[in-house]
């Protein structure tokens, strides 16, 4: 229906609530354009992100068994997992122990929706969430990062935070706990005589020395956090790792200096950030020591 000009009214006051609300919305303006900008100056100045935040899923090969479980649960089927199986030779009156070995482990972060579910299923702690956040690329393709650049995020991976006052502690500590006090508390069953000895004029028994407790390992222990020098970062950081033996058996091996402080001079040479050019350094030792043990 058409509406006449006459009949459009224009209400009383509409023009001076339209100029009060420009000013007073110039006024919200000029408020914030005087305070001082709280922003960072990135790239110049990085931002000091938590040691839990989630930035990119990393990878560390050394765990991983190829179960398949974290692409078997990932939503949008963005892992990629290849390998093969290779038959160690058996052991003296044993079988042939077949064992995978990982060829391909890929993320396409294209498709990842950061959902954490491939770390929260992996049970050899194969995967973690890295706070390394720079790798946007200019084409969608170059998303898909293979299990080498997974594995030197790992490098960037903190240590979690200490637990706040009157925080519960986890229950693998409070068993952990229990236990040691239990292996610290002394037998007495054994050790009190009985009361007929002890009228007969029999020494009474003195009680067992109480030993102390072993210390439960802090966040700090249990996860690495890599020191300035080179033999006390390979040597407090770096866990014992094992190597196949002869007959397929699983020995100790300790990770080779020389290695360790070739690689670590040479990165560090290339100007790569002394975190990374630990974590590389500890690799390719434990990788030097895995050889020779496997040729001896």
């Amino acid at each position: 229906m058409a509406v006449d000009e006459r009949d459009v009214r224009t209400a009383d006051g509409e023009g001076r609530d339209t100029g009060a609300g420009l000013v007073k919305g110039l006024g919200v303006t000029l408020k914030h354009l005087l305070h001082r900008s709280v922003t960072q100056r990135y790239p110049e100045v990085k931002p000091d992100l938590p040691a839990r935040s989630r930035g990119v899923i990393a990878l560390k090969q050394e765990n991983c068994t190829v179960c398949y479980k974290c692409s078997r649960e990932c939503p949008d089927w963005c892992i990629y997992i290849d390998a093969h199986k290779e038959t160690n030779p058996p052991a003296a009156g044993g079988k042939a122990r077949s064992v995978k070995v990982l060829d391909r482990f890929a993320i396409d972060f294209a498709l990842c929706m950061y959902c954490g579910i491939c770390v929260e299923v992996c049970p050899f702690d194969a995967l973690f969430w890295s706070p390394e956040f720079e790798y946007s690329t200019y084409s969608i393709l170059d998303l898909v990062h293979e299990k080498d650049k997974l594995e030197e995020w790992t490098y960037h991976v903190l240590p979690p935070p200490e637990l706040e006052v009157g925080a519960e502690a986890a229950p693998e500590a409070v068993a952990a706990d229990v236990a040691a006090a239990a292996a610290a508390t002394p037998t007495t069953a054994s050790a009190a005589p009985s009361p007929q000895a002890v009228g007969a004029g029999a020494p009474a028994a003195t009680p067992a020395p109480m030993r102390p407790a072993p210390a439960v390992a802090t966040p700090e222990q249990v996860t690495p956090n890599v020191a300035e020098g080179s033999t006390q970062a390979l040597t407090e950081v770096t866990p014992q790792p094992t190597a196949p033996g002869a007959h397929g058996e699983r020995i100790e091996v300790e990770p080779d200096q020389a290695t360790f402080d070739t690689v670590l001079a040479e990165e560090l040479a290339k100007g790569t950030d002394r975190r990374v050019a630990e974590g590389k350094a500890r690799r390719a030792a434990m990788i030097e020591a895995r050889k020779k043990a496997a040729e001896q």
